[in-house]
Protein backbone atom coordinates (compact mmCIF):
# COMPACT_ATOMS: atom_id res chain seq x y z
CA UNK A 1 0.00 0.00 0.00
CA UNK A 2 1.42 3.42 -1.03
CA UNK A 3 1.79 6.24 1.43
CA UNK A 4 -0.94 7.85 0.39
CA UNK A 5 -3.05 5.13 1.05
CA UNK A 6 -2.25 4.68 4.43
CA UNK A 7 -2.90 8.06 5.29
CA UNK A 8 -6.41 8.45 3.39
CA UNK A 9 -7.33 4.93 5.62
CA UNK A 10 -6.62 6.58 8.66
CA UNK A 11 -7.69 9.88 7.50
CA UNK A 12 -11.33 7.95 6.90
CA UNK A 13 -10.91 6.79 10.70
CA UNK A 14 -11.34 10.07 12.28
CA UNK A 15 -12.39 12.67 9.63
CA UNK A 16 -15.99 12.51 7.30
CA UNK A 17 -14.43 11.11 4.35
CA UNK A 18 -10.89 11.32 5.09
CA UNK A 19 -10.32 15.22 4.42
CA UNK A 20 -11.59 18.22 5.86
CA UNK A 21 -13.10 19.98 2.79
CA UNK A 22 -14.87 17.79 0.04
CA UNK A 23 -13.57 17.94 -3.07
CA UNK A 24 -9.84 16.68 -1.63
CA UNK A 25 -11.43 13.46 -1.41
CA UNK A 26 -11.37 12.92 -5.24
CA UNK A 27 -14.77 11.62 -5.22
CA UNK A 28 -15.70 13.15 -8.91
CA UNK A 29 -12.52 11.68 -10.30
CA UNK A 30 -11.44 8.96 -8.25
CA UNK A 31 -8.30 7.43 -6.96
CA UNK A 32 -6.77 8.10 -3.49
CA UNK A 33 -6.01 11.66 -2.72
CA UNK A 34 -1.98 13.34 -2.74
CA UNK A 35 -0.96 14.06 0.97
CA UNK A 36 1.08 16.94 0.66
CA UNK A 37 3.81 17.49 2.76
CA UNK A 38 5.57 20.59 1.58
CA UNK A 39 5.25 23.22 -1.31
CA UNK A 40 7.80 25.85 -2.77
CA UNK A 41 6.94 28.36 -5.67
CA UNK A 42 4.90 26.52 -8.43
CA UNK A 43 4.84 23.14 -6.82
CA UNK A 44 4.20 20.51 -4.12
CA UNK A 45 5.11 17.21 -3.11
CA UNK A 46 2.97 14.58 -1.67
CA UNK A 47 4.05 12.41 1.23
CA UNK A 48 6.01 10.30 -0.96
CA UNK A 49 8.62 12.42 -2.32
CA UNK A 50 6.60 12.88 -5.78
CA UNK A 51 6.40 16.69 -7.09
CA UNK A 52 3.71 17.65 -8.89
CA UNK A 53 3.38 20.99 -10.97
CA UNK A 54 0.53 23.17 -8.91
CA UNK A 55 -2.33 24.39 -10.41
CA UNK A 56 -4.65 24.91 -7.40
CA UNK A 57 -2.27 27.26 -5.58
CA UNK A 58 -4.48 26.41 -2.36
CA UNK A 59 -7.60 27.39 -4.68
CA UNK A 60 -6.32 30.19 -5.27
CA UNK A 61 -4.31 32.38 -2.33
CA UNK A 62 -0.57 31.40 -3.65
CA UNK A 63 -0.66 34.16 -6.50
CA UNK A 64 3.15 34.42 -5.81
CA UNK A 65 3.98 31.24 -5.45
CA UNK A 66 4.23 28.77 -2.37
CA UNK A 67 6.39 29.40 0.59
CA UNK A 68 7.64 33.02 -0.91
CA UNK A 69 10.55 34.19 1.46
CA UNK A 70 8.89 37.50 1.93
CA UNK A 71 5.67 36.14 3.06
CA UNK A 72 7.41 33.21 4.97
CA UNK A 73 9.60 35.92 6.76
CA UNK A 74 6.66 38.35 7.51
CA UNK A 75 5.07 35.39 9.07
CA UNK A 76 7.87 34.27 11.23
CA UNK A 77 8.28 38.30 12.58
CA UNK A 78 4.62 38.43 13.54
CA UNK A 79 5.00 35.43 14.99
CA UNK A 80 7.37 36.16 17.36
CA UNK A 81 5.04 39.05 18.70
CA UNK A 82 2.29 36.49 20.27
CA UNK A 83 -0.27 34.59 17.50
CA UNK A 84 -3.37 36.10 18.47
CA UNK A 85 -3.94 39.41 20.62
CA UNK A 86 -7.78 40.08 20.87
CA UNK A 87 -7.17 43.52 20.73
CA UNK A 88 -6.70 46.01 17.93
CA UNK A 89 -3.49 46.39 16.07
CA UNK A 90 -2.27 49.15 13.63
CA UNK A 91 -1.49 46.33 10.88
CA UNK A 92 -4.74 45.64 10.54
CA UNK A 93 -5.06 49.34 9.39
CA UNK A 94 -2.80 48.85 7.29
CA UNK A 95 -4.55 46.14 5.67
CA UNK A 96 -7.99 47.99 5.63
CA UNK A 97 -6.11 51.04 4.18
CA UNK A 98 -4.41 48.91 1.04
CA UNK A 99 -8.00 46.87 0.70
CA UNK A 100 -9.86 50.72 0.41
CA UNK A 101 -7.30 52.16 -2.16
CA UNK A 102 -6.92 48.95 -4.22
CA UNK A 103 -10.25 48.28 -4.55
CA UNK A 104 -12.44 50.43 -6.49
CA UNK A 105 -16.16 50.15 -4.35
CA UNK A 106 -14.27 50.00 -0.87
CA UNK A 107 -15.15 52.66 1.53
CA UNK A 108 -14.69 50.64 4.55
CA UNK A 109 -13.85 47.26 5.16
CA UNK A 110 -13.93 44.80 8.31
CA UNK A 111 -11.70 41.80 8.32
CA UNK A 112 -12.66 38.11 9.06
CA UNK A 113 -11.35 34.62 9.20
CA UNK A 114 -13.26 32.94 5.99
CA UNK A 115 -14.77 33.53 2.60
CA UNK A 116 -17.97 31.67 4.53
CA UNK A 117 -17.73 34.12 7.11
CA UNK A 118 -17.61 37.41 5.10
CA UNK A 119 -19.94 36.40 2.83
CA UNK A 120 -22.49 35.48 5.86
CA UNK A 121 -21.91 39.08 7.26
CA UNK A 122 -22.14 40.27 4.38
CA UNK A 123 -25.71 39.23 3.41
CA UNK A 124 -26.82 39.52 7.02
CA UNK A 125 -25.82 43.36 6.44
CA UNK A 126 -27.72 43.81 3.31
CA UNK A 127 -30.59 42.53 5.58
CA UNK A 128 -29.92 44.79 7.96
CA UNK A 129 -29.62 47.88 5.58
CA UNK A 130 -32.83 47.21 3.45
CA UNK A 131 -34.84 45.55 5.88
CA UNK A 132 -35.65 43.09 3.59
CA UNK A 133 -35.56 39.54 3.84
CA UNK A 134 -35.15 37.72 0.46
CA UNK A 135 -31.97 37.26 -1.42
CA UNK A 136 -30.54 36.21 -5.01
CA UNK A 137 -28.27 33.59 -5.88
CA UNK A 138 -27.23 31.79 -9.26
CA UNK A 139 -27.27 28.38 -10.03
CA UNK A 140 -23.58 27.23 -9.61
CA UNK A 141 -22.33 30.05 -8.27
CA UNK A 142 -20.87 29.35 -4.23
CA UNK A 143 -20.91 31.78 -1.54
CA UNK A 144 -19.70 29.83 1.63
CA UNK A 145 -21.57 27.00 3.32
CA UNK A 146 -23.80 29.42 5.31
CA UNK A 147 -27.51 27.85 5.55
CA UNK A 148 -29.29 31.03 3.40
CA UNK A 149 -26.19 30.37 0.36
CA UNK A 150 -26.68 26.18 0.40
CA UNK A 151 -29.87 26.70 -2.13
CA UNK A 152 -30.19 25.23 -5.08
CA UNK A 153 -32.47 26.64 -7.77
CA UNK A 154 -36.49 25.30 -7.39
CA UNK A 155 -38.61 24.01 -9.66
CA UNK A 156 -39.40 26.34 -12.19
CA UNK A 157 -38.65 30.20 -13.12
CA UNK A 158 -38.98 32.60 -9.95
CA UNK A 159 -39.66 29.72 -7.23
CA UNK A 160 -38.18 29.79 -3.93
CA UNK A 161 -35.29 27.91 -3.63
CA UNK A 162 -34.99 24.38 -1.96
CA UNK A 163 -32.26 23.38 0.22
CA UNK A 164 -29.18 22.21 -1.34
CA UNK A 165 -28.20 20.17 1.74
CA UNK A 166 -29.28 18.49 4.68
CA UNK A 167 -29.69 20.16 8.01
CA UNK A 168 -30.83 23.89 5.61
CA UNK A 169 -34.12 24.86 6.71
CA UNK A 170 -36.76 25.54 4.59
CA UNK A 171 -38.14 27.84 6.23
CA UNK A 172 -34.80 29.29 5.76
CA UNK A 173 -34.22 28.89 2.24
CA UNK A 174 -37.26 30.05 0.85
CA UNK A 175 -35.74 33.53 1.63
CA UNK A 176 -32.91 32.61 -1.23
CA UNK A 177 -34.28 32.95 -4.81
CA UNK A 178 -32.25 31.21 -7.02
CA UNK A 179 -31.72 32.20 -11.32
CA UNK A 180 -29.76 31.29 -13.63
CA UNK A 181 -26.40 32.73 -14.29
CA UNK A 182 -25.90 35.09 -17.41
CA UNK A 183 -30.02 35.24 -17.95
CA UNK A 184 -31.00 38.81 -18.40
CA UNK A 185 -34.79 38.08 -18.94
CA UNK A 186 -35.09 35.98 -15.51
CA UNK A 187 -33.75 38.67 -13.30
CA UNK A 188 -35.75 41.51 -15.00
CA UNK A 189 -39.07 39.15 -14.41
CA UNK A 190 -37.87 38.77 -10.74
CA UNK A 191 -37.68 42.33 -9.70
CA UNK A 192 -40.39 43.44 -11.79
CA UNK A 193 -42.43 41.32 -9.91
CA UNK A 194 -41.25 40.83 -6.35
CA UNK A 195 -38.01 43.67 -6.41
CA UNK A 196 -39.26 45.31 -3.23
CA UNK A 197 -38.93 42.10 -0.96
CA UNK A 198 -35.04 41.30 -2.29
CA UNK A 199 -32.09 42.69 0.00
CA UNK A 200 -29.35 41.74 -2.63
CA UNK A 201 -28.26 39.92 -5.47
CA UNK A 202 -25.23 38.44 -4.51
CA UNK A 203 -22.83 36.48 -7.10
CA UNK A 204 -19.73 35.75 -8.93
CA UNK A 205 -18.56 38.29 -11.25
CA UNK A 206 -16.72 35.35 -12.65
CA UNK A 207 -17.81 32.34 -11.62
CA UNK A 208 -15.11 30.42 -9.97
CA UNK A 209 -17.35 26.65 -8.32
CA UNK A 210 -18.68 25.86 -11.25
CA UNK A 211 -15.60 25.81 -13.67
CA UNK A 212 -14.06 29.55 -14.78
CA UNK A 213 -17.96 31.41 -16.20
CA UNK A 214 -17.65 34.85 -17.30
CA UNK A 215 -20.48 36.66 -16.60
CA UNK A 216 -21.64 38.97 -19.57
CA UNK A 217 -20.85 42.40 -19.39
CA UNK A 218 -24.53 43.44 -20.18
CA UNK A 219 -25.75 41.30 -17.71
CA UNK A 220 -23.73 42.77 -14.94
CA UNK A 221 -24.83 45.83 -15.99
CA UNK A 222 -27.96 45.28 -16.04
CA UNK A 223 -27.80 43.80 -12.30
CA UNK A 224 -26.21 47.38 -11.75
CA UNK A 225 -29.17 48.77 -12.91
CA UNK A 226 -31.92 46.58 -11.15
CA UNK A 227 -30.25 46.74 -7.69
CA UNK A 228 -30.22 51.01 -7.70
CA UNK A 229 -33.76 51.45 -9.16
CA UNK A 230 -35.39 49.06 -6.87
CA UNK A 231 -33.10 49.93 -3.43
CA UNK A 232 -31.92 46.18 -3.34
CA UNK A 233 -27.97 45.74 -2.93
CA UNK A 234 -25.29 44.50 -5.16
CA UNK A 235 -22.88 42.28 -3.78
CA UNK A 236 -20.03 40.81 -5.11
CA UNK A 237 -18.11 37.69 -4.22
CA UNK A 238 -14.26 38.22 -5.15
CA UNK A 239 -12.92 35.56 -2.90
CA UNK A 240 -11.63 34.32 -5.52
CA UNK A 241 -11.18 37.22 -8.71
CA UNK A 242 -10.69 39.83 -5.72
CA UNK A 243 -6.52 40.52 -6.78
CA UNK A 244 -6.83 37.33 -8.81
CA UNK A 245 -7.80 38.60 -11.89
CA UNK A 246 -6.45 42.06 -11.50
CA UNK A 247 -5.23 44.50 -9.10
CA UNK A 248 -8.44 46.05 -8.98
CA UNK A 249 -10.49 42.83 -8.68
CA UNK A 250 -13.51 41.99 -11.36
CA UNK A 251 -14.41 45.71 -10.48
CA UNK A 252 -11.56 46.57 -12.87
CA UNK A 253 -12.11 44.10 -15.14
CA UNK A 254 -16.02 45.38 -15.23
CA UNK A 255 -16.33 49.02 -14.20
CA UNK A 256 -19.21 48.31 -12.36
CA UNK A 257 -19.46 49.00 -8.24
CA UNK A 258 -21.13 46.90 -6.57
CA UNK A 259 -22.59 47.87 -2.96
CA UNK A 260 -20.36 45.43 -1.39
CA UNK A 261 -17.92 43.39 -2.18
CA UNK A 262 -16.60 40.16 -0.37
CA UNK A 263 -12.75 38.83 -0.42
CA UNK A 264 -10.99 36.20 0.40
CA UNK A 265 -7.83 33.61 -0.64
CA UNK A 266 -5.07 36.17 -2.25
CA UNK A 267 -5.88 38.81 0.91
CA UNK A 268 -4.52 36.24 3.44
CA UNK A 269 -1.36 35.07 1.97
CA UNK A 270 -2.81 31.52 2.40
CA UNK A 271 -3.20 32.27 6.08
CA UNK A 272 -7.32 31.98 7.20
CA UNK A 273 -8.30 35.94 6.48
CA UNK A 274 -11.03 37.21 5.02
CA UNK A 275 -12.98 40.11 4.32
CA UNK A 276 -15.75 42.42 3.38
CA UNK A 277 -16.21 45.57 2.44
CA UNK A 278 -18.03 48.51 0.29
CA UNK A 279 -20.05 51.56 0.86
CA UNK A 280 -19.52 53.86 3.56
CA UNK A 281 -22.67 54.36 4.76
CA UNK A 282 -23.92 50.61 4.31
CA UNK A 283 -20.94 49.54 6.11
CA UNK A 284 -21.58 51.81 9.18
CA UNK A 285 -24.31 50.02 10.00
CA UNK A 286 -21.97 47.34 11.60
CA UNK A 287 -21.93 47.09 15.30
CA UNK A 288 -20.09 49.01 17.50
CA UNK A 289 -21.85 51.79 15.29
CA UNK A 290 -25.36 50.37 13.78
CA UNK A 291 -27.48 47.42 14.93
CA UNK A 292 -26.00 44.71 12.72
CA UNK A 293 -24.04 42.42 14.84
CA UNK A 294 -21.21 40.86 13.86
CA UNK A 295 -17.89 39.94 15.67
CA UNK A 296 -14.65 37.07 15.68
CA UNK A 297 -12.49 36.05 18.11
CA UNK A 298 -9.49 35.99 15.93
CA UNK A 299 -10.59 38.92 13.23
CA UNK A 300 -7.40 40.84 12.04
CA UNK A 301 -5.18 38.08 13.70
CA UNK A 302 -1.92 39.34 13.47
CA UNK A 303 0.19 36.70 11.70
CA UNK A 304 -2.63 36.42 8.71
CA UNK A 305 -2.42 40.14 8.44
CA UNK A 306 1.41 40.23 8.02
CA UNK A 307 0.98 37.31 5.55
CA UNK A 308 -1.70 38.90 3.59
CA UNK A 309 0.09 42.55 3.59
CA UNK A 310 3.44 40.92 2.10
CA UNK A 311 1.29 39.46 -0.61
CA UNK A 312 -0.39 42.44 -1.53
CA UNK A 313 2.75 44.48 -1.43
CA UNK A 314 4.16 42.04 -3.78
CA UNK A 315 1.13 41.89 -6.64
CA UNK A 316 1.60 45.80 -6.43
CA UNK A 317 5.08 45.28 -7.72
CA UNK A 318 5.33 47.07 -11.96
CA UNK A 319 4.63 43.83 -14.67
CA UNK A 320 3.10 41.23 -12.03
CA UNK A 321 -0.44 41.25 -13.47
CA UNK A 322 1.26 41.08 -17.00
CA UNK A 323 3.42 38.79 -16.13
CA UNK A 324 0.82 36.30 -14.64
CA UNK A 325 -1.50 37.40 -17.53
CA UNK A 326 1.17 36.22 -20.20
CA UNK A 327 1.72 32.95 -18.46
CA UNK A 328 -2.08 31.77 -18.17
CA UNK A 329 -2.60 32.87 -21.75
CA UNK A 330 0.76 31.02 -22.56
CA UNK A 331 -0.59 27.84 -20.85
CA UNK A 332 -4.61 28.36 -21.93
CA UNK A 333 -3.09 28.67 -26.10
CA UNK A 334 -0.78 25.77 -25.68
CA UNK A 335 -3.34 23.20 -23.84
CA UNK A 336 -6.23 23.98 -26.58
CA UNK A 337 -3.34 23.24 -29.73
CA UNK A 338 -2.48 20.44 -27.85
CA UNK A 339 -6.11 18.83 -27.51
CA UNK A 340 -6.56 20.05 -31.49
CA UNK A 341 -3.55 18.18 -32.59
CA UNK A 342 -5.05 14.89 -30.93
CA UNK A 343 -8.82 15.60 -32.35
CA UNK A 344 -10.30 15.86 -28.60
CA UNK A 345 -13.12 18.55 -27.87
CA UNK A 346 -11.69 21.88 -25.86
CA UNK A 347 -12.14 24.86 -24.86
CA UNK A 348 -10.70 27.58 -22.50
CA UNK A 349 -11.04 30.73 -20.95
CA UNK A 350 -9.19 32.76 -18.78
CA UNK A 351 -8.30 36.08 -16.71
CA UNK A 352 -5.86 37.42 -15.02
CA UNK A 353 -4.21 34.04 -13.39
CA UNK A 354 -7.84 32.66 -12.70
CA UNK A 355 -8.58 29.82 -15.80
CA UNK A 356 -10.94 27.05 -16.77
CA UNK A 357 -10.94 24.07 -19.29
CA UNK A 358 -13.44 22.07 -20.93
CA UNK A 359 -14.01 19.30 -22.89
CA UNK A 360 -16.66 20.63 -25.05
CA UNK A 361 -17.38 22.16 -28.33
CA UNK A 362 -18.37 25.90 -26.92
CA UNK A 363 -17.55 28.39 -23.86
CA UNK A 364 -20.10 27.59 -20.97
CA UNK A 365 -22.49 30.24 -19.87
CA UNK A 366 -23.97 28.63 -17.30
CA UNK A 367 -24.04 25.51 -15.09
CA UNK A 368 -26.40 23.73 -17.11
CA UNK A 369 -23.78 24.04 -20.21
CA UNK A 370 -21.09 23.22 -17.58
CA UNK A 371 -23.00 20.14 -16.55
CA UNK A 372 -23.19 18.92 -20.91
CA UNK A 373 -19.27 19.04 -20.42
CA UNK A 374 -17.65 15.56 -20.71
CA UNK A 375 -17.02 14.27 -17.23
CA UNK A 376 -15.86 10.71 -18.26
CA UNK A 377 -13.01 12.44 -20.26
CA UNK A 378 -12.44 15.00 -17.57
CA UNK A 379 -11.59 11.90 -15.30
CA UNK A 380 -9.54 10.48 -17.64
CA UNK A 381 -7.38 13.82 -18.12
CA UNK A 382 -6.81 14.73 -14.48
CA UNK A 383 -5.22 11.47 -13.92
CA UNK A 384 -3.09 11.27 -16.94
CA UNK A 385 -2.04 14.65 -15.90
CA UNK A 386 -1.49 13.40 -12.68
CA UNK A 387 0.38 10.87 -13.54
CA UNK A 388 2.98 13.23 -15.08
CA UNK A 389 3.32 15.19 -12.22
CA UNK A 390 0.64 17.98 -12.94
CA UNK A 391 -1.76 18.44 -10.14
CA UNK A 392 -5.01 20.00 -11.29
CA UNK A 393 -8.90 20.91 -9.43
CA UNK A 394 -9.85 17.21 -8.84
CA UNK A 395 -13.37 18.32 -10.15
CA UNK A 396 -14.76 19.51 -13.67
CA UNK A 397 -16.71 22.02 -11.31
CA UNK A 398 -13.46 24.25 -10.25
CA UNK A 399 -11.42 26.72 -11.90
CA UNK A 400 -7.32 26.45 -12.07
CA UNK A 401 -5.14 28.86 -10.67
CA UNK A 402 -1.70 30.26 -12.54
CA UNK A 403 0.82 31.87 -10.16
CA UNK A 404 4.12 34.53 -10.60
CA UNK A 405 6.44 31.20 -10.09
CA UNK A 406 4.67 29.53 -13.28
CA UNK A 407 7.39 30.82 -15.42
CA UNK A 408 8.31 29.79 -19.09
CA UNK A 409 9.86 26.17 -17.89
CA UNK A 410 6.80 26.01 -15.96
CA UNK A 411 4.81 26.16 -18.75
CA UNK A 412 6.28 24.45 -21.14
CA UNK A 413 6.78 21.27 -18.76
CA UNK A 414 2.94 21.32 -18.34
CA UNK A 415 2.33 21.66 -22.31
CA UNK A 416 4.24 18.89 -22.87
CA UNK A 417 2.51 17.15 -20.28
CA UNK A 418 -0.60 17.49 -21.93
CA UNK A 419 0.27 16.76 -25.11
CA UNK A 420 1.39 13.19 -24.26
CA UNK A 421 -2.49 13.19 -22.07
CA UNK A 422 -4.21 14.12 -25.31
CA UNK A 423 -2.61 11.62 -27.17
CA UNK A 424 -3.52 9.27 -24.25
CA UNK A 425 -7.09 9.57 -24.57
CA UNK A 426 -7.40 9.63 -28.55
CA UNK A 427 -6.02 6.44 -28.25
CA UNK A 428 -8.87 5.36 -25.74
Amino acid sequence: MTRNAQLFERAQRVIPGGVNSPVRAFRQVGGTPRFIDRAEGAYMIDAEGTRFIDYIGSWGPMIAGHAHPEVTEAVQRAATRSLSFGAPTADEIDMAEAICQLMPAVEMVRLVSSGTEAGMSAIRLARGYTGRDAIVKFEGCYHGHADSLLVKAGSGLLTFGNPSSAGVPADLARHTLVLEFNNIPQIEALFATRGHEIACVMVEPIAGNMNFIRGDAAWHRRLRELCTEHGALLVWDEVMTGFRVALGGAQQVYGIRPDLVVMGKVIGGGMPLAAFGGRRDVMERLSPLGAVYQAGTLSGNPVAVAAGMAQLRIIQRPGFYAQLSAATGQLMRGLEAAAGRHGVRFKTDSEGGMFGFYFSDALPRNYPDVARADVETFKRFFHAMLDRGVYLAPSMYEAGFVSAAHGPDVIAATLEAADAAFAQLAKA
